[in-house]
């Protein structure tokens, strides 16, 4: 594409390269529907798969919906989404004029999912990387959130074509990283903390999945991952620490029935106070 030409006669190609307005940094930020209004956009993210991100995510919702704040939930896990099966919500989600409405979860959550969407919640999503985020950004243009305190965006794992489209195209204001005890985590992590540094997204903190297992006979904290190294982590990369979360048998009983509403995580209380 040809450089557009100054309209001042008097410059040129040399003279401009210090003006201001040419080091302005182009905005991909996309416009959300005319009726939405949210105060906060936080994404859930990791640097890998099968880290329990979107257990997390909804932990979060859980918890800011439980101390009064209006909450949604963007599922930008296309081809992996979670989060209505977790709150028991099965579409056709309701469209009009304006837009598609997110369905509401037994605790006032909004959510919207590819599989609420889809006439088969059980067929795959087989789409290119590009179909696949501009669904997620139509999931912000389109979706009629309303009043919001906070939206959390669970993002599909790793730093592709969706977490890229989502940090330039969303107000996110700043995102948190689900991790696991494994050591080769801290290649992982800071693979997902040096993509938001590159996009200016601020690092709210890290979260821990997998912990331990603590006996339901003697208590104690068995660890069966291995040992953790996200304190080390957290302090190299200067990130906080938000919640170290074990096995919870409960938590998956809550997502497998549908009812993770249920679900009272105080494990990511030190989450909730940062994002506060």
């Amino acid at each position: 594409m040809a450089e557009k030409e100054c309209s001042n006669t008097g410059c040129t190609k040399e003279s401009c390269e210090g003006c201001p307005s040419r080091q302005q940094p182009q905005s991909f930020q996309a416009e959300p529907n005319c009726y939405t209004e949210i105060k906060h956009v936080i994404g859930v993210v990791s640097g890998k798969g099968g880290v329990g991100k979107s257990m997390v995510t909804a932990s979060l919702a859980n918890m800011m919906a439980k101390k009064g704040y209006r909450v949604g939930i963007l599922d930008a896990d296309i081809t992996g989404p979670s989060i209505p099966k977790m709150y028991g919500l099965h579409g056709p989600a309701q469209a009009g004029d304006e837009g598609i409405y997110p369905m509401l979860s037994e605790n006032d959550i909004k959510v919207m999912s590819i599989n609420l969407l889809m006439p088969d919640e059980e067929s795959p999503v087989i789409w290119r990387g590009p179909v696949i985020s501009n669904m997620v950004k139509q999931f912000w243009t389109d979706v009629i959130w309303g009043e919001l305190d906070y939206l959390f965006v669970d993002m599909p794992p790793g730093t592709g074509d969706v977490p890229l489209t989502v940090f330039q195209s969303l107000p996110v204001e700043g995102i948190v990283i689900v991790s696991s005890p494994q050591d080769l985590v801290r290649m992982i992590v800071k693979k997902a903390y040096n993509m938001a540094k590159a996009m200016n997204i601020k690092v709210l903190g890290i979260v821990e999945n997998y912990s331990y297992f603590k006996c339901p006979d003697c208590g104690k904290e068995l660890k069966v991952f291995g040992e953790s190294h996200i304190d080390e982590i957290g302090a190299e990369l200067g990130v906080p620490v938000l919640g170290k979360m074990p096995i919870e048998p409960e938590f998956a009983k809550y997502a497998d029935l549908g009812n993770f509403e249920l679900a009272d995580n105080s494990y990511v209380e030190d989450a909730f106070a940062a994002l506060r």
